[in-house]
This record gives C-alpha cells, sequence and structure tokens, in this order.
C-alpha cells in the first residue's frame, strides 16, 4: 500500500508560471513517480478569506482545474477533487478548533505578513492552519508537500495530531513534510518581488498568447553587464530569467549559463522566450479542449469527490466515535 500524499491547489485568479513551475509542475512529477496515492484538491474553502466576486470565483475554480488537468494532473493516477464538496473538511476542523490554543494561531508567522501586506483580518484567515491542518489530517496522510513557509503550518498538524491522539486514542499519524525545493520566479519587471498577477508586465500567464510571451520576455529586466550570469543575490534579474530557463529545460542553471557563454541578452531572450512558448502550447492546447467539454471535466471531478468522500466519511465516522458524538 502507497503512502498517501496530500495538497491543495488555491484557486485565486489567472495562474502563471510561477505557480505551474513551484506548484502544479512538481505535483505532477510526484504523480508520476508512481511512489504515492496522491490526493490533489482544489483548496476552495481556503481562497475566501480575502473579498472576492462570487462569480469570479466559481470561474477560478473551473479555470484552475482546467489548468491542472491540462498541466498534467491525471484522474487515473490522482485523486482530484474539490474540498468544499467534501463536508468533512469543515467538520473536522470545528473539532480541531476545539483542542487548538489561540496562543499557537497568534505565532503563525504566515498570517502576521498577510496583516501586514495589508490584508483585512478575519476568523477565516486566523483559523487558516486548522483548516489546513483537517485537510492533511482527514485522510491520514503520511507526506505533504510544502515550502519552507509551510513548515510551521504543517507542524501545527502534526502537534493537533498529538493532542488529538494522546486525549482521544491514537488516530491520526503525524504527517512527515516533503519538502519542495525553494523555488521563488521573481517579476520580470522587479526581481525584488515574486510574480504577481497584480504586476501584469512581470507576469507571464499560463493563457498568454505566444506574440505576448515573446513581448514580456524581450521587455524584462536583466542589467548592465554583457554575459549571461547566475548568481541570485548579486544579479537577481538575469538570474531569474535563467532559473526559468532551467525549470522549462530541466538543465542546471550552470548548464543554462554555459549553454549561453558569449552570448548576449538578445539572444538568450529569444531562445527563452520560445521555450516558454513551446512549452505552454501543449498545456494551452489541452485547455482548450478541455474547456469546451465542461460536462466531462465536472464528471471527472464527480468522480475524484466520491473517491475522496469514501475516504473522508469513513475516517471521520471513527473520529466522531472517539469524540463522543453520537
Amino acid at each position: 500500500m502507497k503512502p498517501i500524499v496530500i495538497s491543495g491547489l488555491k484557486p485565486s485568479g489567472i495562474l502563471h508560471i510561477g505557480n505551474y513551475l513551484g506548484v502544479i509542475k512538481p505535483a505532477v512529477e510526484m504523480q508520476n513517480s508512481d511512489k504515492y496515492d496522491c490526493l490533489y484538491f482544489i483548496a476552495d474553502y481556503h481562497s475566501l478569506t480575502l473579498k472576492y466576486d462570487p462569480k469570479e470565483k466559481s470561474s477560478e475554480i473551473f479555470s484552475l482545474l482546467l489548468d491542472a488537468l491540462a498541466s498534467g494532473l491525471d484522474p487515473k493516477k490522482s485523486t482530484i477533487f474539490i474540498q468544499s464538496h467534501i463536508p468533512e473538511h469543515a467538520n473536522l476542523t470545528w473539532i480541531f478548533n476545539t483542542i487548538t490554543s489561540m496562543g499557537d494561531l497568534q505565532r503563525m508567522v504566515e498570517y502576521k505578513e498577510k496583516l501586514n501586506e495589508g490584508q483585512v483580518p478575519n476568523a477565516g484567515l486566523f483559523d487558516y492552519p486548522v483548516l489546513m491542518a483537517a485537510d492533511i489530517l482527514l485522510y491520514k496522510a503520511k507526506f505533504v508537500p510544502v515550502g519552507e513557509d509551510q513548515r510551521q503550518h504543517l507542524e501545527l498538524a502534526r502537534e493537533i495530531a498529538r493532542t488529538f491522539n494522546s486525549r482521544f486514542g491514537r488516530i491520526f499519524p503525524e504527517p512527515e513534510a516533503i519538502v519542495t525545493r525553494a523555488l521563488r520566479i521573481m517579476s520580470l519587471s522587479d526581481p525584488t518581488k515574486k510574480m504577481s498577477k497584480s504586476i501584469t508586465s512581470g507576469c507571464v500567464y499560463l493563457s498568454d498568447p505566444p506574440k505576448v510571451i515573446r513581448e514580456k520576455i524581450t521587455s524584462a529586466v536583466t542589467d548592465s553587464q554583457k554575459e549571461i550570469g547566475y548568481e541570485p543575490e548579486k544579479r537577481p534579474a538575469v538570474s531569474n530569467l535563467v532559473t526559468i530557463f532551467s525549470e522549462f529545460s530541466s538543465q542546471t542553471p550552470n548548464q543554462v549559463v554555459a549553454r549561453f557563454k558569449g552570448a548576449g541578452y538578445k539572444e538568450f531572450k529569444s531562445e527563452l522566450a520560445e521555450l516558454i512558448v513551446d512549452s505552454l502550447k501543449e498545456i494551452q492546447a489541452k485547455k482548450s479542449v478541455l474547456e469546451k467539454d465542461r460536462s466531462r471535466v465536472l464528471k471527472l471531478i464527480d468522480q475524484g469527490d466520491k473517491k475522496a468522500g469514501k475516504i473522508a466519511e469513513a475516517n471521520f465516522s471513527e473520529i466522531r466515535k472517539r469524540v463522543g458524538l453520537i
């Protein structure tokens, strides 16, 4: 029996290549490794902590489904479902809320960072890590892919598992981290900031047509030096472009630098643009086909919902008994 891996994809606007390279591509690679029983869900509940337009939210959720499927997440190899379609996520969150201290939640660094960024505090944003713990523990997952910024949340999930097991008898394994590479794709127009949907000029979307991709890469910030180099601290702009080339070509940054030894920025940017165009061409074509067959996509997700729902229902039934509910 393969160990269970679980990960959520949050629908929050149009996906860009930073989202793809940092989250979806590694998820596809993990699925295709055949080492794990992969559960991937659309974390729509998590996306509600910010103000949003309900009409746009449903479109974002469906678009993310299309992007995930077009990028290689395969319903035949992974269980793909929508978080809010499984009521046990919210039900277990409430139970976990009763055994989680306010102090633990107040220490969450990401919550403080979001407030510093100007996000309006709300109970959902504050309680986000408890829902995340429920997402993981509901399926008794063994592994969770996390970046360094999510390690604190995973540790809270482990603490909640220990507390529950101590009070009500052992039921949850303590999930372990599969630490993903600290991949940070930066803005093409401002390499001091992460690539963001809010800065359109510095962001390559998965849906961008070839002409737009070429224009964005051509106008990307570099530096005054002549040689292509990879020194993230000293030369962040060109190093960011090298990272993008590296990720799409499956070459190391040093191999990319060696490949373009003696070449100028114009040649490098031209090849990078064509590499991205070619890499996204297949994803865009698959998405276009899926987009025209909405009923098929919803059927695939319904199958994933049912599969995940059976696991969740069985596990939650055991949890209810342990906490004394009838």
